[in-house]
C-alpha cells in the first residue's frame, strides 16, 4: 500500500475526525493536522460556552486520536500568512480544509453598525479566552437584545445574565471574570423570527437556561403559535417535542423575583436597530404570522424595545482561504462531496474541504463525522491519480518554518500548556483556568522544537 502524507488544515472537530477516519482506512497514511492557534480543538475550545462542561467532554475523544502516532499537531501557523496552497502541495499528497467559521454572518438592517451592536461570536471569543481578540468587553447595558433562535443565542443570553461568581466553576481566565463582575445587565431579551416548533435550541440547553437561582425564564405568550407545518416539525422530532415542551413548561412558570431575567419573544423579526447620538437606544421589530407551511411573513405591527446593547447571533460564517474559489453567499468553498471545485467547476487536484468550511455552519459538533467520511471516500477513491509531492519529507517544510520564524507548537507542547493550565485552576481552586495571550501560551510548552531545528 502506497505511503500517503496528508496535511489537514484547521484542528477542530472536523480535521481531527477527518484525520482519525483517514488513518484508520489507510495503513499508510500520516497526518500533518496544522491549525492556526498554538492549541487544538478549534470552536470546542473557543466556541462553547465555559459553563457547559459536559459538551466539551469530546475534548477527552479528540485527545485520544491526536495522541496516536500517525497524526501530528503542528499549532500557531497561519495558512495563507506562513505557508500557502502551492508549498503544502510540495510536501503533501493531498490537503484537506477544515478551517470552520468562526466569524459573524451579516444582518442587515438599519442601525446595525451602531456602538452597542455586537456580532456573538465576537463575544464569544471574548469569553473564551481567544488570544486575538480585546481582553476587555463593554457590558454597560442593563436591557440587552440577542436576535436569534439558536445554541449561541442562547449561550450569549446566559452569560449575560449569569452573575460572574457563578463562573467560577469553569476554566475563564481572570479578565473574563473581572468583566462579568462588571456586567449591568439585568433584562436580556430573545428574540425569535418564527415560533416554538422552529427553534434551534438544543433541549438540555434550553433546559439548563434556567438552571441558575439568579435568572428567570420568562416565555411570552405572544406570537406562541404552532402552525400545520409545525405540529408535523414536532410530531417528526424528539428533540423538538423536548423543546416546545420546555417552552410550555417556562411559559407556565410564575417569575421568583431572580435579579436577572432573560425573556424569550417569538414571531418578532428584527428591522432596525435604533440609535441616538451613534449609540443603540433600542429595537425595533415587527410581529409575524405563520404562511402554513413554517415561513412566516411581517403583519406590519411593530414594537420597540428599551434596549442599550444588541447582539446579533443569526449564525456563523466562514472566511476566505487564499488560492481556493470562495462562495461569498454560502459562506463556502465550492465542492462535490468534499473535492474542491474551481470556477469551470472541475475538481482541483488533491484538495479538498471538510466540516463548516464544506457544508455551511449549521448542525450539531457530531454531524462532522459524516462529513469527514464522504470526503475522505473521495480521497481514496482519487489516490492512484494524486500527483506525488515533489517537496520531499514534510519535516523539509516545518524546518522552513522555523527558519522563517514561526514559533510552531507540536503535541508535547499543548501538554505542557494544558498541564499549566491545570496548575493555575488547583491553585484558584478550580479545575482549569484558561491562559488567553499566544506569548503565554507559546510560552508555557517552550523548548519543544529542537529536535526540528536540528
Amino acid at each position: 500500500m502506497r505511503d500517503l502524507r496528508v496535511a489537514v488544515i484547521g484542528a477542530g472537530p472536523a480535521g481531527i475526525y477527518a484525520s482519525d477516519i483517514l488513518t484508520k482506512q489507510h495503513e499508510g497514511a500520516r497526518v500533518d493536522l496544522f491549525d492556526r492557534l498554538p492549541a487544538p480543538y478549534g470552536l470546542v475550545r473557543y466556541g462553547v460556552a465555559p459553563d457547559h462542561p459536559r459538551i466539551k467532554e469530546i475534548i477527552k475523544a479528540l485527545r485520544r486520536v491526536l495522541s496516536g502516532d500517525r497524526i501530528r499537531f503542528i499549532g500557531n501557523v497561519d495558512y495563507g500568512t506562513d505557508l500557502d496552497l502551492e508549498q503544502l502541495q510540495e510536501h503533501y499528497d493531498a490537503v484537506i480544509f477544515s478551517t470552520g467559521a468562526s466569524s459573524d454572518r451579516p444582518l442587515n438592517i438599519p442601525g446595525i453598525d451602531l456602538d452597542g451592536s455586537f456580532g456573538a461570536a465576537d463575544f464569544v471569543s471574548w469569553y473564551d479566552g481567544h488570544p486575538d481578540v480585546p481582553r476587555e468587553w463593554p457590558l454597560t447595558a442593563r436591557k440587552v437584545a440577542v436576535l436569534g433562535a439558536g445554541n449561541v443565542a442562547l449561550d450569549v443570553a446566559r452569560m449575560l445574565a449569569k452573575p460572574a461568581d457563578e463562573q467560577l466553576t469553569t476554566e475563564i481566565p481572570q479578565n473574563v471574570y473581572d468583566g462579568l463582575k462588571a456586567n449591568q445587565a439585568t433584562e436580556v431579551h430573545v428574540f425569535a423570527r418564527r415560533g416554538p416548533a422552529q427553534l434551534k435550541f438544543s433541549p438540555m440547553e434550553f433546559r439548563e437556561l434556567s438552571h441558575s437561582p439568579s435568572i428567570d425564564v420568562i416565555v411570552h405568550e405572544e406570537g406562541f403559535e404552532i402552525d400545520e407545518a409545525g405540529q408535523a416539525a414536532i410530531n417528526a422530532s424528539k428533540s423538538t417535542k423536548l423543546v416546545v415542551n420546555t417552552l410550555l413548561k417556562y411559559l407556565e412558570n410564575e417569575p421568583s423575583g431572580a435579579p436577572h431575567q432573560i425573556h424569550l419573544h417569538l414571531c418578532e423579526a428584527p428591522v432596525e436597530v435604533l440609535g441616538e447620538d451613534g449609540r443603540v437606544v433600542g429595537l425595533r421589530t415587527e410581529h409575524q404570522e405563520f404562511n402554513g407551511d413554517a415561513t412566516t411573513h411581517g403583519t406590519g405591527e411593530f414594537r420597540d424595545w428599551d434596549v442599550q446593547a444588541v447582539y446579533r447571533a443569526v449564525g456563523y460564517y466562514s472566511s476566505p482561504l487564499r488560492d481556493l474559489p470562495f462562495d461569498d453567499a454560502a459562506g463556502v468553498v465550492p465542492n462535490e462531496a468534499g473535492r474542491v471545485t474551481d470556477v469551470s467547476g472541475e475538481a482541483m487536484p488533491a484538495t479538498y474541504v471538510t466540516g463548516w468550511i464544506k457544508r455551511g455552519p449549521v448542525g450539531l459538533i457530531g454531524h462532522t463525522k459524516s462529513d469527514a467520511s464522504e470526503t475522505i471516500a473521495c480521497l481514496l477513491e482519487d489516490l492512484d491519480s494524486l500527483p506525488a509531492p515533489s517537496g520531499g519529507d514534510p519535516d523539509a517544510l516545518l524546518r522552513h518554518l522555523l527558519d522563517s520564524g514561526v514559533e510552531i507548537t507540536l503535541w508535547d507542547h499543548w501538554e505542557r500548556l494544558d498541564a499549566h493550565e491545570i496548575a493555575l485552576g488547583e491553585s484558584a481552586g478550580r479545575e482549569r483556568v484558561k491562559v488567553v495571550s499566544r506569548e503565554d501560551m507559546i510560552a508555557a510548552g517552550r523548548a519543544y522544537a529542537e529536535d526540528l531545528a536540528s
